[in-house]
């Protein structure tokens, strides 16, 4: 009986395996299991959104009454879940900002430039996929003995203070010179220009390219998250008659979305202030790990150029440019670790 259940079983069997191998010819993002994981937990994610808007519209009579006299209010909120479920998207399935990919970019940009004989100048447009590379004003022009002659690390370098080792600084598993506030991921296996963490909920780092969106995207989810539990309360203060199954299921729901809710204000608020200072998440979590700002003081923030310019090259930065911004100096640091006066207060320093 066992031997006839094991044959019958592996016709079952071949055939799945034929189906699977076929499906994976067909679609190669399911072909690795770290992609289809990654597409699984976007299908969730989505999934529990749709069963949480759609329990109102599925339990919520009033809510439908007012839908068919008002339906513009309804229709801010479903463009709202849209508008949050696309964001979503668009962010797991953005660029961070890759170090190998700046690297790239500046060589082949310089290559240009040699055969064209023009001199470089700052910022230095690249035509490789149309990614400018943008560094800040330095030093430029200096030398280190022993350093590779390539276009990227002579770029790199000058970022750092004179007699900076490049073995130093070179990722061991990448193989390239990482400029400041580059880390390497190890689950994305690549180096991330000015790395802030990876998150497992996207399936993706985020970085210098995608740090915007991904603060866009927890705002519109804070936003609809509140406004949900404004219709879950609405419905559970309504007089209509119903099961108490459905109320059990929409305080079960409820209570979800309040810890949901904690979770995401706290992670805005921390992200917002982030961007007032200029920092990232690993900056600030291992700063006596990072040998640059091991000397700076805890309440000197080394790459804040004031608060309105902050914000200004975080949203309204060329989204197409790879920014790169050199270590500050001893000068700098100094000049920014002063205490306010009121004469700093007037000419806006904190600006």
């Amino acid at each position: 009986m066992k031997m006839m259940m094991l044959g019958m079983c592996r016709p079952v069997r071949d055939a799945w395996n034929l189906a699977s191998e076929r499906c994976n010819r067909s679609f190669h993002c399911f072909a690795d299991s770290d992609r289809r994981t990654n597409w699984g937990l976007k299908f969730s994610l989505v999934a529990v959104h749709l069963i949480f808007v759609g329990a109102l519209f599925l339990f919520d009579v009033d809510l439908i009454q007012n839908t068919k006299k008002e339906p513009w209010y309804t229709a801010a909120y479903l463009l709202l879940f849209v508008a949050t479920l696309v964001q979503y998207l668009f962010t797991s399935g953005s660029s961070p900002g890759y170090a190998i990919d700046a690297m790239r970019a500046t060589n082949d940009s310089q290559a240009i430039f040699t055969k064209k004989s023009t001199p470089s100048k700052q910022p230095a447009l690249s035509k490789n996929r149309g990614l400018p590379i943008s560094v800040e004003a330095s030093n430029m022009g200096r030398t280190i003995p022993g350093m590779a002659n390539t276009p990227w690390t002579k770029l790199v370098m000058e970022m750092y203070p004179p007699g900076s080792n490049i073995r130093s600084l070179t990722c061991s598993y990448c193989n390239i010179v990482q400029p400041p506030r580059t880390k390497h991921c190890y689950d994305c296996e690549k180096c991330v220009l000015q790395f802030d963490h990876h998150c497992v909920w996207l399936g993706t780092c985020i970085g210098q390219k995608n740090h915007c969106r991904f603060w866009w995207f927890i705002f519109e989810e804070t936003i609809l998250c509140i406004w949900t539990g404004v219709f879950y309360i609405s419905y559970l203060r309504s007089n209509f008659t119903r099961g108490w199954w459905k109320d059990a299921i929409i305080i079960f729901f409820l209570a979800i979305l309040s810890i949901c809710l904690v979770f995401l204000l706290l992670l805005l608020l921390f992200h917002s202030y982030l961007i007032l200072t200029n920092q990232t998440t690993y900056e600030l979590v291992r700063r006596r790990r990072i040998s640059y700002l091991r000397s700076v003081p805890e309440r000197v923030y080394p790459f804040s150029k004031g608060i309105c310019r902050n914000v200004y090259n975080f949203c309204c930065d060329c989204s197409g440019m790879y920014s790169m911004e050199r270590l500050p100096s001893a000068q700098e640091l100094e000049a920014r670790s002063r205490p306010y006066t009121c004469c700093d207060v007037l000419s806006c320093r904190c600006c």
